[in-house]
């Protein structure tokens, strides 16, 4: 066994707690376990916790269902507590839709209620109908200025009050508010999930934003070498392009 055998193969027993089963494709279980436990695994520095927060929602981002079943129990095991986890795919609702974050949180429950925890899950809401406004404000600006409400101005009425409100109220007013799971965290969420979707307009402000919420390009850089595997490469060369971008501004 080489090395990189013998690598992948001690992270794929610490995440999921048991060792690999046998292929009916072998050469490509060996390329896939080596690539993602192995090489990616070894690229920077996150935590297990980190790495599998990441990986289910970029897996909940491209409703591979059943691969996301298996990453939510490494997420759990690797110690992520079920509110962080919920919190995550809640945050993925202004990306991905309410239909498909439906479908990933169905998937987190039934992980949840087979591991013995109770649902519903503890409320996190901070927010109420006449302070979600003013509080997504508070946390959109500082992070991304005012340059939305510019960019749609120019709508007619009620649009042009309606469109970036949606967005300020949604995203920042009702969701990352919540507790459970932090700005900074939420940011990175957020880019997974803008890279899988392949939303290279967005990429730029993401990742400025993520930067200015508290994580270092080269943590930036290492989310984006995690989700690799799952997004595809083409996906992920255009926001790590993002990110050398912000950097050189």
């Amino acid at each position: 066994m080489s090395t990189r055998d013998q690598k992948a193969a001690e992270v794929f027993r610490r995440l999921f707690g048991r060792d690999a089963t046998p292929d009916q494709d072998p050469e490509l279980g060996r390329i896939l376990r080596t690539v993602i436990f192995g090489d990616v695994f070894s690229t920077g520095e996150l935590t297990d916790a980190e790495r599998e927060l990441c990986t289910v929602v970029t897996l909940a981002t491209l409703q591979t269902l059943p691969q996301l079943r298996v990453h939510v129990a490494a997420a759990l095991r690797t110690g992520n507590t079920p509110l962080a986890l919920r919190e995550a795919l809640y945050s993925l609702a202004p990306f991905i839709g309410f239909p498909r974050t439906l479908n990933a949180l169905g998937v987190l429950n039934e992980v949840l209620q087979e591991q013995g925890v109770t649902l519903p899950l503890p409320g996190a809401a901070t927010v109420t109908d006449a302070d979600r406004h003013q509080r997504g404000r508070a946390i959109q600006e500082p992070l991304y200025g005012t340059e939305i409400a510019q960019t749609f101005a120019p709508l007619p009425e009620p649009f042009d009050q309606a469109v970036p409100d949606l967005l300020t109220d949604l995203l920042f007013g009702d969701l990352w508010t919540r507790t459970g799971l932090d700005v900074a965290t939420r940011e990175l969420v957020a880019l997974c999930a803008l890279t899988a979707l392949g939303m290279e307009r967005q990429l730029p402000p993401h990742v400025r934003g993520a930067i200015l919420a508290g994580s270092s390009r080269q943590k930036v850089l290492t989310v984006l070498v995690q989700i690799a595997p799952y997004t595809g490469l083409p996906a992920v060369l255009n926001a790590i392009r993002a990110v050398m971008e912000t950097g050189e501004e």
